[in-house]
């Protein structure tokens, strides 16, 4: 019973609150800035909704994951960039208001395209029995509910009370940061069994991916020249995943915990990578020549 109120009360909430404070960081200009960044954002969108998920494809093909797991993992590579990408491109001292603003795209174009990747998995990976239970339509429905709502909501708490708004996203930020710590660990304690029993192939699966896209995201950036604090935070935000939402698709939705293990695990050990990556690129962003031209 205790399980059940977790799956289905605590996470969803868990995640409409992340989400809530995420939209009380946002305004109208985080998106009309996407406007004047067209091709950061169309690089951040292949590299986050195209080639994340064909790269997972890959390499779970390549390490013979199968059955639950290997959804699990395409579960997390469907998911949105997680808010807390933002403070990992502040630490790589990167762009964070392109990173503010493509993690409000991604939030917004997830509830189209993780159903279709979710509902492929489980035809893949589970059999078609599984994607039964997962129709495309419901699950959009679900996630605006659950993503799109609560930033709208947040949003607009920010426009008509700007002042006590901008005063309570510094507890709101720190509430969801809790929240999610309590989730992940509840996730790992109620799968400690699976996940003891599958660490040595799990873990290193999860530390390659990760590794994997922030070098992806990062040099396609580089190659289509964008700047360097530009292709640090791309980087950032194609191996950065908002890893609550992959634990309520998991558990809440299709209630799989065994597709939770994965989520869990890579919500953990993204931000390993992901701060050595920051820490390590802080020189490279200092010398960004685009930087230094508007500073001068």
């Amino acid at each position: 019973m205790q399980g059940d109120i977790v799956s289905t009360v605590l996470l969803p909430f868990s995640l409409a609150f992340i989400m809530f404070s995420l939209g009380l960081g946002l305004t109208p200009a985080d998106f009309g800035r996407i406007v004047r960044q067209p091709r950061a954002l169309l690089v951040g969108v292949l590299c986050h909704f195209v080639l994340l998920p064909l790269v997972c494809f890959a390499m779970v093909q390549a390490a013979g994951l199968t059955g639950a797991f290997a959804v699990g993992f395409m579960i997390l590579a469907a998911c949105p960039t997680g808010s807390t990408s933002n403070l990992l491109t502040y630490i790589a001292r990167g762009d964070v208001a392109l990173a503010l603003s493509f993690t409000a795209v991604a939030s917004v174009l997830t509830i189209f395209t993780l159903p279709v990747v979710v509902t492929f998995a489980l035809e893949y990976f589970a059999g078609s029995s599984q994607a039964v239970k997962a129709p495309v339509g419901a699950m959009m429905g679900q996630i605006f509910l659950m993503l799109g709502v609560p930033v709208v909501l947040g949003m607009f708490v920010r426009h008509r009370w700007t002042q006590r708004a901008l005063k309570l996203e510094k507890t709101c930020t720190k509430v969801a940061t809790v929240l999610f710590i309590l989730i992940v660990a509840a996730a790992v304690a109620k799968n400690w069994a699976l996940l003891r029993d599958n660490f040595t192939t799990l873990a290193p699966f999860a530390v390659a991916l990760n590794v994997t896209m922030l070098l992806v995201g990062f040099f396609v950036a580089w190659l289509v020249r964008l700047s360097r604090k530009q292709s640090v935070t791309l980087g950032i935000e194609t191996a950065v995943q908002n890893a609550t939402l992959g634990l309520v698709i998991a558990s809440t939705m299709l209630k799989q915990d065994a597709m939770a293990v994965p989520v869990a695990l890579y919500g953990v050990l993204m931000y390993a990578g992901g701060l050595l990556f920051a820490y390590a690129m802080r020189r490279f962003t200092a010398g960004d020549p685009a930087a230094a031209a508007i500073a001068a």
